[in-house]
């Protein structure tokens, strides 16, 4: 089933559909806007990467996830999968399925679906990718993209290999 904030429930999308991707990065591109973070997914056989331009917050989870780093105190992120594991669940996978086009043709706001199994059965829960993939690093969870997802949002690697890494600004900003 597939529930979303909103309470509906959908059948189970297909196992294994999408191409495997793991967390190449996340880094800090500079824009005309100031600096953004970047989670820079690499795609299993691909040279292109897929970029996700995200939250200070959520970058600095994700990073904190990569590295296994305990703070003392769970964070949201922990907590959440403190949570999970009381009541008997696990993250199967996550999967990067959609981007939705904005209005002004500039970019778009990507969509993932965590996939849980529960003591009850699978599940399906819509999510924000930066949660999704904090969780997914935390817990060396797969992580997937849509051949539609790769096709619309992937980009040369090489724009994203010099960008300064999320660990390093951090403080700084």
């Amino acid at each position: 089933m597939h529930a979303f904030a909103t309470g509906h429930v959908l059948p189970l999308p297909p196992h294994g559909k999408g191409m495997q991707a793991s967390i190449d990065a996340v880094r800090v591109a500079g824009t005309p806007q100031g600096p953004v973070p970047v989670v820079v997914l690499a795609v299993e056989g691909e040279d292109d990467v897929v970029p996700i331009f995200i939250g200070f917050n959520e970058a600095t989870s994700i990073a904190r996830g990569l590295e296994a780093e305990d703070i003392g105190r769970p964070l949201t992120h922990d907590l959440l999968l403190d949570v999970m594991e009381e009541l008997g669940s696990r993250i199967d996978r996550v999967v990067v399925n959609e981007i939705e086009a904005r209005e002004d043709g500039q970019g778009g706001t990507y969509i993932a679906d965590l996939h849980l199994e529960t003591p009850r059965s699978e599940t399906v829960i819509d999510a924000r990718p930066s949660d999704s993939l904090a969780l997914a690093a935390r817990t060396n969870a797969p992580i997937e993209v849509t051949d539609e997802v790769f096709a619309d949002g992937r980009d040369d690697s090489e724009k994203f290999a010099d960008l300064e890494d999320i660990r390093n600004v951090s403080g700084e900003l």
